[in-house]
């Protein structure tokens, strides 16, 4: 993945890399899709960067450079924009991937990441842009801290089983601290946040309904 940018904040360019190289050479491929699949919903809704920025609350400068895999795009970012455009996570990474299979091998699961916040995401559900349930793998280094400020679809629901370590979850103003083995469900309207406490790492399990 390349550098990430916070929601909202441009941050500087990064360096122009080996001489000979062209920008396009640069490119990591899942940013370069994901860019691209960004682009396509926002022209497909005739929408400027600046009609998206005030929809999503991301700076336009931002949107741009994602839009041309300049940036990696945080969780939080993502989180917005699919709120935006009424996908899942899931269902808009599955937008980047060729046509859905009904069985995906582990060493073939789309693995994303988040540096600037510690988070790895694992789809281990088959892709299926149709389908109202996925199964998620979710990954914190020792105290990372991940907020949303909504749902990508308000009424989602949840199911946080911790695999591995201690996860604690806040939603609807309500802490709630995991060990493994423990399964949290929940129906999400507002903010949520995924802390891990460590001294480990936490791995757990979303499962995500749409209503």
């Amino acid at each position: 993945m390349r550098g990430t940018e916070d929601v909202g904040r441009a941050g500087p360019a990064g360096p122009a890399g080996p001489p000979g190289r062209t920008a396009d050479d640069l490119l990591d491929p899942v940013d370069a899709r994901l860019g691209a699949r960004l682009a396509e919903l926002r022209a497909e809704r005739g929408w400027s960067l600046g009609d998206l920025a005030e929809r999503s609350g991301v700076s336009r400068s931002t949107l741009s450079r994602a839009e041309r895999a300049e940036i990696s795009p945080t969780a939080a970012m993502l989180n917005r924009l699919c709120g935006v455009y009424g996908r899942t996570m899931s269902q808009l990474l599955s937008e980047v991937e060729g046509e859905p299979a009904p069985l995906v091998r582990a060493a073939d699961q789309t693995v994303w990441e988040d540096p600037a916040s510690g988070f790895v995401r694992r789809s281990v559900s088959p892709p299926h842009p149709g389908l109202r349930g996925e199964l998620v793998e979710g990954r914190l280094v020792p105290g990372a801290d991940i907020a949303y400020d909504r749902p990508p679809v308000a009424g989602l629901e949840q199911h946080i089983w911790v695999l591995d370590g201690t996860l604690e979850v806040t939603a609807q103003q309500a802490g709630h601290r995991l060990a493994a083995g423990d399964c949290l469900r929940l129906r999400v309207w507002g903010p949520t946040r995924f802390h891990c406490p460590g001294p480990d790492a936490v791995r757990y399990a979303l499962l995500v309904v749409l209503p």
